[in-house]
């Protein structure tokens, strides 16, 4: 029975030790952060948005160097609704996405897969008509050089049929009348969240941006005046 006791508290000591170390991993690289890149024109306005737990990255929908409504499309919203300027995009884990609308839907086995990287992944995109700069959202001026690197980043995370096109997820798990899912390259992991994607889009064209971060305080410190 002691030796029994003894292996129980020594797991937890364990687990509490790796949590205090994945915790403050991501609290020094997070405020460790990396320069922006001289771009010699503001030729594209892009934004980050945080709901207080996730990032999204915002782009125009049309531009000189994308439309990404040939892909993204408006139909697959519920609104269908096609007088927007800006789509927004947040990579993360598909169960998370799909079946847990709230906190209190989160399942054990959901957070678990996610965790350790067991599940597939899903693009979020959201329509808007009008950012408005806050806490919660920062516009970022790009050239277009820039721009084409994160449209590329971006890009290389939708998973795609045969036929080259991104592949639109059918569901009623929408968050409201303008959004869509679609499936994503890739795994969710405790090392590579829906904000460590975010962030690395950020690097992608050379704006500021944590080392590390897996939490959205990360990217958003990067960003205060």
């Amino acid at each position: 029975m002691k030796k029994i006791v003894k292996i129980f508290l020594s797991s937890v000591l364990c687990i509490i030790l790796l949590v205090l170390v994945y915790a403050g991993s991501a609290y020094v690289l997070s405020r460790v952060g990396t320069s922006r890149e001289a771009s010699g024109s503001n030729d594209v306005a892009i934004y980050i948005l945080t709901n207080d737990v996730h990032t999204d990255v915002a782009v125009p929908i049309k531009s000189p160097y994308k439309d990404w409504s040939r892909e993204i499309k408006f139909l697959n919203t519920l609104k269908k609704d096609t007088a927007f300027k800006y789509v927004a995009m947040g990579w993360g884990d598909k169960g998370f996405y799909l079946e847990t609308p709230t906190w209190e839907d989160l399942k054990a086995s959901t957070a678990f897969k996610a965790a350790f990287s067991l599940s597939t992944s899903a693009i979020h995109t959201t329509f808007y008509k009008t950012l408005k700069e806050d806490n919660t959202c920062v516009k970022i001026d790009i050239s277009a050089h820039q721009y084409q690197r994160l449209v590329t980043y971006i890009e290389n995370s939708f998973k795609r049929d045969p036929k080259g096109h991104f592949m639109f997820i059918p569901t009623t798990a929408n968050y409201g009348n303008d959004d869509a899912f679609y499936d994503a390259v890739g795994s969710y992991s405790l090392f590579h969240t829906c904000n460590t994607w975010a962030n690395n889009a950020l690097k992608s064209c050379g704006q500021k941006a944590s080392f590390w971060t897996p939490f959205d305080t990360g990217i958003f410190y990067q960003y205060k005046n």
